[in-house]
């Protein structure tokens, strides 16, 4: 009798029960290669997991020890976490939000606040000039093959003008009246917190002796920069400069700071608010952040002369972060190649710039370069501001670049974990950014003894003598601990030695 698959399940039960017996199997067995072990894997009609969902990074496959790595810490507590527990406003700031929401009585807040949040998060750049006139041109050759086209100029025009409003996305000033600027503030105050505390945390972990003394908020709005900055080196910041162009949205930043009212102690010291940039060259700030603020200019010019005019008033880090949409991914690689690329030099500060995160390189971003590109986001927990239709914990999914001072040789380049880790169990997939520039999907694998092994690449699979049925490559121990403790948005630590193949080419899978 043939040795079905229903047979062989019946026989000798599922492929759990299988994968025990061949982990335990003799030395000899596992010696017989991958052949037998594919066979096996034909009969039951199973795809090699390792090989159907990645592909294996020959090139990361040991710890980073140069720095003393864990020390006596856990594997958990690697020096590659960075993702924080799920963040709570300081009770000063979400008592000032809940007071003055209760003062103003908003009619139908709820509803304008998941209005509103829609909007934003929904919203797409303005169509530059350029785009309009080439689209335009376009439309009238396409009117023109029709023989019941328009045959007036001016009826043409008006055909043209329609077919664009019809067809491009139409991109609005947001203009902050009082009431506006507090819908503003119960839709996006605690979620803008979050996101910002995330990436300062970054700073603060990655560079601990770093305490910055002064800080610039462009695009200001609730103030919710200059609290998370005051949580995370409040003992040394000691000037906060916050810019917002809107007067009331300056008006009720002051108000949140003084706990909902115009004549009470700031709960913060040092803050002062503009409506403009400081002009003088010469000023600079130890930290310049701009929170959702780049994707409100109305076009590329106008982002390139503030990501100019931010870049030099920067002494150590420039913070962007804008929504985890394509759009908003998108609009910071072009900033960060503004920068990168910009041959305008600070008289005060020549210092090169270089990425600090979340890319561990400055080569073109890997997820954009994809046949189905993705933006490149990540997520953090917090607890909203506790109004009526606002219970429940929520995520706070943004996009972030960190730009530095200085040379990338200053900071760790270790691989970028960019989705969620999938924990199986004894192995675990995650999608990394790697310092090469390209991205890879690691499938770590614990060692039954602890120790790596180098295996041969033949004919593009990976095999080796200790293969069996779930390791086509493995890993150190600490690699193995350290991805399962990791998280999105984590850094892997490990690298890549000098004699490791290249990295075969690949884009980001589908998560």
């Amino acid at each position: 009798m043939s040795l079905t698959p229903e047979v062989a399940r019946r026989d000798f039960g599922t492929e759990g029960h299988l994968r025990s017996r061949f982990r335990f199997a003799s030395g000899a067995m596992a010696t017989a290669g991958g052949q037998t072990l594919s066979r096996w894997r034909r009969t039951f009609g199973v795809v090699p997991q390792a090989r159907a969902l990645a592909a294996l990074v020959p090139g990361a496959t040991h710890v980073d020890n140069k720095s003393g790595f864990l020390g006596r810490k856990p594997h958990r507590q690697h020096p590659g976490v960075l993702q924080l527990p799920h963040v709570r406003l300081p009770p000063a700031l979400t008592a000032a939000a809940q007071l003055l929401l209760l003062d103003r009585a908003v009619p139908s807040v709820e509803e304008k606040v998941q209005t509103l949040t829609n909007y934003l998060w929904s919203r797409h750049l303005p169509v530059e000039p350029e785009e309009l006139q080439r689209r335009a041109v376009h439309l009238e050759k396409k009117i023109l093959e029709n023989p019941d086209s328009p045959q007036t100029e001016d009826k043409l025009r008006e055909a043209v003008l329609r077919a664009l409003r019809r067809t491009t996305y139409h991109w609005q000033e947001l203009r902050y009246n009082e009431e506006l600027s507090l819908v503003y503030m119960a839709a996006r105050l605690d979620g803008g917190f979050a996101a910002v505390s995330r990436a300062l945390h970054e700073i603060h972990t990655r560079s601990p002796q770093f305490q910055p003394q002064t800080l610039m908020d462009f695009g200001s709005g609730t103030g919710s920069v200059a609290w998370a900055a005051h949580a995370t080196w409040g003992q040394s910041l000691r000037e906060y400069v916050c810019v917002d162009s809107s007067a009331a949205m300056l008006d009720l930043a002051e108000k949140l700071l003084k706990g909902g009212s115009q004549s009470g102690e700031p709960y913060v010291r040092g803050v002062f608010f503009r409506q403009f940039l400081p002009v003088s060259p010469k000023v600079q700030f130890d930290v310049v952040v701009a929170a959702f603020a780049l994707s409100e200019l109305p076009s590329a010019a106008d982002r390139a002369a503030v990501l100019h005019t931010l870049w030099r008033k920067t002494s150590h880090f420039l913070v962007l972060v804008e929504n985890g949409t394509k759009a908003g991914h998108q609009l910071l690689m072009d900033a960060r190649d503004l920068v990168l690329k910009g041959k305008e030099k600070s008289p005060l500060d020549p210092r090169p710039g270089f990425v600090f995160a979340p890319c561990p390189h400055e080569l073109p971003c890997p997820q954009l370069m994809a046949s189905q590109p993705l933006a490149c986001s990540f997520s953090q927990g917090y607890h909203p501001i506790p109004f009526s239709w606002n219970k429940k914990p929520k995520e706070e999914k943004f996009s972030m670049v960190i730009l530095a001072r200085g040379f990338p040789e200053d900071a760790n380049r270790w691989p970028r974990i960019t989705q969620p880790v999938l924990r199986r169990p004894r192995h675990v997939h995650c999608h990394l950014c790697c310092p090469d520039g390209h991205m890879q999907h690691a499938v770590i694998t614990a060692s039954r003894h602890g120790r790596y092994r180098r295996c041969d690449q033949i004919n593009g699979m990976w095999q080796g003598p200790a293969a069996h049925i779930d390791i086509a490559f493995l890993f150190h121990r600490d690699v193995y601990r350290c991805a399962r403790a990791s998280s999105w948005g984590d850094l892997l630590p490990v690298t890549t030695p000098p004699d490791s193949p290249p990295l075969p080419t690949q884009g980001p899978p589908e998560s």
